[in-house]
Formats: structure tokens, C-alpha cells, sequence
């Protein structure tokens, strides 16, 4: 069960739509948007869940077209996010928008989020620990991954807000930019790889 906390601990943190944009709303709009904003994201991950490990994601994602259209509109979206943070210049774009996003934004994010699918089909498909006890196990799995979750988002939220309050000099936040950017890409080119 600890390989298995770890495993989500890591799959979570790591850069994605999520997480950059969760820190974007708070860079943005500040701590009351942010916090409707997570509220979507995290609705919109366990119905992810749900779908995965109700077996609808696998009959859905079973049809090639179906599979191969969502994916590259999942890895187009995921370019077009890397290349607004990359030519955003010198001001911390993790992600623009002229009005605040609500809870709908954050549960339609994860909807067409091709890491939420990932994560949640490489926790709930992998990771047994319970074998003998297939429903306490996935009952314990929405627990902890929920119990990291959370608080994981949270921080980037807080990230989020704190980069927008220390006015950064315009390098370092170019250069910050850069770096999102370019988890974006490793996120797409991951993406690409697992899909051949």
C-alpha cells in the first residue's frame, strides 16, 4: 500500500493540465476562484475514476476512431497550452483567461484530460494489494488517492498565488515559462510514446 501511495504521489505531482493550470487560476484570480476551481477538478477526477474503473472509459476508448480522435485532440490541446506558456514572454502564463474559471471549467478539464485517464487507469489497473478483496481495495485506492489529491493541488494553487505576489523579474519568469513549456512537450511526447 505504501508503493502504491507513492506511485499516486508521484503520477499527481508531476506537470500536467491539472496541476499548471490549478496554479494559473491562482496566479490569476487568487484563493476564492482557485478553490471552485479545484472543487471541478477534483468532481471531475473521480468521475474519471469512475468511468475507469466502471469499465465505460475501456468500452468508449475500445473504439479505435473514437480512441485515436480523443487523443489527438487531448495532445493538440496539451501543444496549444505549451505554446501559449512558452510565448507568453516575460509574465508567468500558466494559463490566461479573462474571467474566472468556475467549478464547470475544472470538471470539463479533467473530462477531456488525457493524464487523468492515465493516472487512473495505472492506479486502479495496477497496484494490487487486496487481490482477494476487489471492492475494499478499490474503496481504499479512491481513498488514498483522494487524500493525496487534494492536498497535491492545493499546493499548486498556492504556488500559484505566491509566484503572482513576488513579482519575479522578467527573466526568471520567462524562464519559468520555458520550463512549463517544456513539461507540457515531455507530457504530449509521453503521451505519443505509450500510444505506439
Amino acid at each position: 500500500m505504501i508503493t502504491f501511495a507513492f506511485a499516486i504521489l508521484f503520477l499527481i505531482i508531476t506537470p500536467g493540465p491539472g496541476v499548471l493550470s490549478t496554479a494559473g487560476v491562482g496566479s490569476a484570480f487568487g484563493r476564492t476562484a482557485g478553490i471552485r476551481y479545484v472543487t471541478g477538478l477534483f468532481v471531475g477526477n473521480n468521475l474519471v475514476a469512475i468511468a475507469v474503473v466502471s469499465g465505460l472509459a475501456t468500452v468508449v476508448l475500445a473504439i479505435p476512431m473514437v480512441r485515436n480522435i480523443l487523443f489527438a485532440l487531448s495532445a493538440l490541446y496539451l501543444l496549444f497550452l505549451a505554446f501559449r506558456i512558452a510565448t507568453a514572454g516575460a509574465k508567468i502564463a500558466f494559463i490566461e483567461s479573462s474571467r474566472e474559471p468556475g467549478i464547470w471549467a475544472g470538471i470539463t478539464l479533467q473530462l477531456i484530460n488525457p493524464k487523468a485517464y492515465a493516472v487512473n487507469t495505472a492506479i486502479f489497473s495496477g497496484f494490487p494489494f487486496m487481490p482477494d478483496a476487489l471492492f475494499l481495495e478499490t474503496v481504499l485506492k479512491f481513498t488514498i488517492l483522494n487524500a493525496i489529491w487534494i492536498p497535491t493541488h492545493l499546493l499548486w494553487l498556492a504556488t500559484g498565488i505566491l509566484i503572482q505576489r513576488l513579482e519575479l523579474a522578467p527573466h526568471i519568469q520567462f524562464r519559468i515559462n520555458l520550463l512549463m513549456a517544456g513539461a507540457m512537450l515531455l507530457v504530449v511526447a509521453l503521451a505519443v510514446y505509450a500510444q505506439f
